[in-house]
């Protein structure tokens, strides 16, 4: 087995990328205090054509030079929006259709792997705060919550390791030709 040198990975050029039919997700991320996990959230975005991020509240923005560590120039590519109030964007998102899932522990939550796509459909993907979780106003105003199944003493994630496992699980069921 011999290691792929970056030559040999096929990128996209930004233009291309911004070109390309993006996955019909949309991420929300409200009152993300940590610069590094925005970073983290843009370049998962980036990996799997994720269509749009809006940040909320108090999260940053780029450009931000803590923002750009970890996006790794991802910031260039996925289409942003900064809101003030993540309850505007969810009516928003609903407006057109588009259904809005809190990635939050709540009763009656799916767990992720009983998640089932709806083709043709498109889903926006509410993260919240690190310390505090997606707002019960937030989650009131969802269409509904994934829960991502947890085992240990630690019942919380990382939120950018949450977009991560919840992004791949979704990307995966929306491609299963790939």
């Amino acid at each position: 087995m011999r290691k792929l040198e970056n030559s040999e990975l096929d990128r996209k050029s930004i233009e291309t990328f911004k070109k390309s039919e993006k996955t019909p997700l949309i991420l929300v991320l409200d009152d993300i205090r940590s610069l590094h996990n925005i970073g983290s959230v843009f370049r998962t975005a980036d990996a799997f054509l994720i269509e749009k991020i809006y940040l909320c509240g108090i999260t940053a923005t780029p450009p931000n030079k803590e923002i750009h560590k970890t996006a790794l120039g991802a910031t260039e590519t996925v289409a942003w929006e900064h809101h003030g109030n993540v309850l505007h964007v969810i009516e928003n998102l609903k407006t057109e259709g588009i259904i809005t899932l809190a990635i939050e522990q709540v009763e009656s939550a799916v767990f992720l792997q009983n998640f089932k796509v709806e083709k043709n459909k498109k889903y926006a993907l509410v993260f919240g705060n690190e310390v505090h979780g997606v707002s019960q106003e937030a989650v009131a105003l969802c269409d509904g919550c994934i829960e991502i199944p947890q085992l240990g003493t630690k019942h919380s994630l990382n939120i950018s390791v949450s977009a991560g496992i919840v992004v791949w699980d979704l990307f995966q069921k929306m491609n299963w030709n790939l």
